[in-house]
This record gives structure tokens, C-alpha cells and sequence, in this order.
């Protein structure tokens, strides 16, 4: 009788809990998944929040360097397209000793371009010729030659080939083959970007060449 009561208790006490446990892991797997939800929810959010703060400080970086990079850039373009010519205008002379035969850098500054050729007359077509264009942003002026300066007939062409070698009557620098400038050569080219930055392209005081200036005197 006495064991038949033990287990009469024992039965009694254990009933509540097969019933309800089943209840308690439900309730604690629900638990576990919604703080994983949660948990994942706030690591989105948190992410997102950090994207804004990187996007508003790239576009405040941007805001601030980009006129400063846009200087910086439009200077090099003033800056190579003045050692470009002063490097046409080496490449001129040295070909115009070499070959014996006198060379032009003809200036065509309404198109934007200019060319590096020889004398007409000597050949039918010069294979070396070279032609160049130069930024739209870009302002080249030429300072001429004196004009009370006497005109050297050094070199000088025959008309017939005189107006074949610039029937536009571009500004032009000629080389001749002693390595002089012709002394009808524009004394100086002014380089100017559209912000008023400006290089000069003048010759040197011996005359022999040109340099690059920031100021022509």
C-alpha cells in the first residue's frame, strides 16, 4: 500500500510537468528566435547608418577638393601645352640644322592648332610634318615681330614658294639652317587658361631660342 501511494505522488508530481514542458520549450525556442531577429534588425539598421555617414562625408570631401583639383588640372594643361611648343620649337630648330632645309611653326589659332613643317619647295610633301591641337580653354596671343625692325632677307623664299608655304598668312616661327630665328618670328606667344592664368613663350635675350616665362619682360 505504501509503495503503491509512493508512486501514486510521484505520478502526480511529474504529470504537471510532461504536460507543461513541452509548452516551456516552445515558449523559449519563440524567445530565442525573435532576439535573433532583433538582433540581426539593429546590426541592419547600425550598417545603415554608418553608409549614410560615409556618403555625407565623401560628398563634403568632394564638395571642398574638387574646385582645387579642377585648378590643379587646368594649370598642367596650361603648363604642358607651353612645354610642348617650347619642345616643337627645339625639335624645329635641330631639324632645320640637320637636314640644311628651313623649318615653320605655323600657328592656325582660330582652329586650335598648329604645325611644325618644312620650307615647300624642297620636297613635293614634308613626311615629317607634324600637327598639333591645343585646349579649347586655351588662349594663345603672338607678339609680333618690331615693326620697325629691319626684315632679314636671310633664307627668304621665291614668292611662288612663299605663298605656298603660308597662303593664310598664319603667325609662324621659322628656323633657318644656321640655327637662327628668322627675324620676322613673333618675339613672344602668350599662353592664356579662361581663369587668367597665363605662360609666356618668348625668345631669350641672345635671340637664339625660346624659353618659358611667366611674365614677357
Amino acid at each position: 500500500m505504501q509503495l503503491l501511494a509512493k508512486q501514486s505522488r510521484f505520478v502526480a508530481l511529474r504529470l504537471p510537468q510532461l504536460f507543461i514542458a513541452p509548452y516551456v520549450l516552445r515558449f523559449e525556442a519563440y524567445g530565442l528566435r525573435n532576439t535573433q531577429q532583433d538582433t540581426r534588425t539593429t546590426a541592419s539598421a547600425f550598417t545603415l547608418i554608418e553608409l549614410i555617414l560615409v556618403m555625407a562625408i565623401v560628398v563634403v570631401t568632394i564638395s571642398i577638393t574638387a574646385p582645387k583639383m579642377a585648378n590643379f588640372f587646368r594649370g598642367r594643361t596650361l603648363d604642358s601645352e607651353a612645354r610642348r611648343l617650347l619642345a616643337l620649337t627645339h625639335g624645329g630648330q635641330s631639324r632645320a640644322i640637320s637636314e640644311g632645309i628651313p623649318t615653320r611653326l605655323q600657328f592656325d589659332i582660330p582652329n586650335h592648332s598648329y604645325r611644325l613643317q618644312q620650307d615647300p619647295g624642297w620636297s613635293d610633301r614634308d613626311p615629317k610634318a607634324l600637327q598639333f591641337s591645343f585646349d579649347q580653354d586655351l588662349e594663345i596671343d603672338v607678339v609680333h615681330a618690331d615693326p620697325q625692325q629691319l626684315v632679314s632677307s636671310r633664307g627668304k623664299l621665291p614668292e611662288r614658294f612663299q605663298s605656298r608655304a603660308n597662303p593664310r598668312n598664319l603667325p609662324e616661327i621659322r628656323f633657318l639652317p644656321d640655327g637662327s630665328i628668322d627675324d620676322n618670328s613673333p618675339r613672344a606667344l602668350h599662353l592664356q587658361d579662361k581663369n587668367g592664368v597665363s605662360l609666356w613663350l618668348a625668345q631669350t635675350t641672345n635671340h637664339l631660342s625660346y624659353e618659358i616665362r611667366s611674365s614677357f619682360n
